[in-house]
């Protein structure tokens, strides 16, 4: 049997909903499939896999040197998917830019270096931005990102400290907050081997909130031709050999769509939701271990 690992961290900063199901779907495969911890010294030899998924290596913003470094070694050690080339490309959320310039529509975003003086309110006045989000531009789920609807001393105050703090340890990025959320959430298209499976509905989410998505749907036409737009606008050696994508859209007012993200790091798949997309994924590690293990 071929021995997989399926990259997470010691303690997850949340349960991981896909993980029973996919464990279960390579067992059922033959596969010797097992959870490895990429912050956990302990664990056995990278060379004794024939491919390591990353998966729910969550916590790793707050330890990014480190977990690149592990990647690099997993990378250098086996097959690692999605490859290192992808991870390196979208481990900063300056991604964000690049596929704009790519000519993708992104919420609009305003990247700050760690060290520089940005002041929120200024880049806010600039792009006539009244609602703010602050995250950080090197982060997973709800990791340190937080609203701050502007027009208020207290909350202007409240918001200046928090990007200024953020700023001392980390690049950041400010978007405005799109209102749009609340009435049709976000939809985040699952991409697995090749297809997109399907899609959820994800309410607004910031730090220390739990996540909220509804059932299984059906992307549109036009949702599958704008994801199909994004994975094309990627870079050759970054679209090479993905394994799984997510797309996070928000539609406008205007009824345009716009991308909010697209994780081909570790984003929740919503296996739970879509059992085919669950047996999509099985059958695409299968292939790719046996495939790593039958290479010279």
């Amino acid at each position: 049997m071929a021995r997989v690992a399926i990259a997470t961290c010691r303690l997850l900063p949340e349960p991981d909903p896909d993980q029973e199901f996919l464990l279960q779907a390579l067992h059922a495969r033959g596969l010797e499939a097992e959870m490895l911890a990429w912050d956990d010294p302990a664990t056995p030899p990278l060379e004794d896999f024939a491919l390591i998924v990353l998966r729910s290596t969550w916590n790793y913003p707050e330890d990014p040197d480190g977990f690149r470094t592990w990647c690099e070694r997993a990378a250098a050690a086996t097959r690692l998917l999605n490859p290192l080339r992808a991870l390196r490309w979208n481990f900063h959320k300056r991604y964000l830019l690049d596929l704009q310039v790519r000519g993708i529509p992104v919420v609009p975003t305003a990247l700050h270096a760690r060290g520089s003086d940005a002041d929120l309110l200024a880049t806010a006045a600039e792009r006539g931005w009244s609602d703010v989000v602050v995250k950080p531009a090197i982060g997973a789920a709800s990791f340190g990102t937080r609203r701050f609807p502007l027009g208020n001393a207290s909350i202007d105050s409240e918001g200046r400290s928090f990007l200024a703090a953020m700023l001392r340890e980390r690049d950041a990025l400010v978007q405005p907050y799109l209102r749009e959320v609340e009435a049709v959430g976000e939809r985040a298209q699952v991409w697995i081997a090749g297809e997109l499976t399907h899609c959820v509905r994800k309410e607004p989410r910031f730090a220390g909130q739990d996540e909220s998505v509804s059932e299984a749907l059906k992307p549109s036409a036009e949702e599958r031709v704008f994801v199909t737009r994004c994975l094309e606008a990627l870079p050759n050696d970054v679209r090479r050999d993905l394994l799984y994508a997510r797309a996070d859209l928000i539609r406008l007012d205007s009824g345009n769509l716009v991308l909010g993200e697209l994780e081909l790091l570790e984003p929740s798949l919503f296996l739970a939701q879509h059992p085919p997309a669950l047996d999509r994924l099985a059958e695409a590690i299968k292939q790719a271990s046996s495939m790593a293990a039958s290479a010279p």
